[in-house]
C-alpha cells in the first residue's frame, strides 16, 4: 500500500518541527509522551492488539480498520511492528512529540485524554518524510 502523500507530508512536517524544537519541550510533556509511548511499545511486544488499539489516534484507528478491512485488534495483528527495548529519545513540542526506540520510531499527538499514538512503525528516509507502518489520513 503506497502512503498518502498529505499523510506522509503531515509526518514529516511533524518530524521537522519537532526536530526544530528540541529541548523546548516542558520535562512533563516530555515525560508524559514517553509514558505513553512506553506503554504502547510494551503492548505491542505483549501481542496485546486490544491496549495497542485503545493507545491509538481516533484517525490512526479509524484509517488501520479501514487499510485492512477488520477491527483494530485483528487488524493490529496484521502488522509487522518492531520490537522496541527502551526510550532512546524523546522530543516534545506544544501538542506533538516524537519518541524514538533503537527499533522503531513514534509519533504522538496530546488529545483530551492524553498522549496518543498518531504514527507507528516509522523509518527515516533522507530527504524523504518518515516512512510509517502504522499512520492516520
Amino acid at each position: 500500500m503506497r502512503p498518502h502523500r498529505t499523510v506522509g507530508r503531515t509526518i514529516g512536517l511533524l518530524a521537522a518541527a519537532v526536530f526544530a524544537a528540541t529541548g523546548c519541550g516542558a520535562p512533563a510533556r516530555q515525560d508524559a509522551a514517553a509514558a505513553a509511548g512506553t506503554a504502547f511499545e510494551a503492548a505491542v511486544a505483549a501481542g496485546d492488539h486490544v491496549r495497542a488499539c485503545t493507545l491509538l489516534a481516533p484517525q490512526t484507528r479509524r484509517q488501520l480498520e479501514q487499510d485492512e478491512q477488520k477491527p483494530c485488534p485483528a487488524a493490529f495483528a496484521a502488522q509487522k511492528l518492531p520490537t522496541a527495548s527502551g526510550v532512546d529519545g524523546v522530543e516534545a513540542y506544544g501538542r506533538q512529540a516524537l519518541l524514538m526506540t533503537g527499533s522503531d520510531t513514534l509519533f504522538l499527538s496530546l488529545f483530551t485524554g492524553g498522549w496518543k499514538v498518531v504514527a507507528a512503525g516509522c523509518t527515516p528516509r533522507p530527504g524523504q518524510p518518515y516512512d510509517c507502518l502504522i499512520k492516520g489520513a
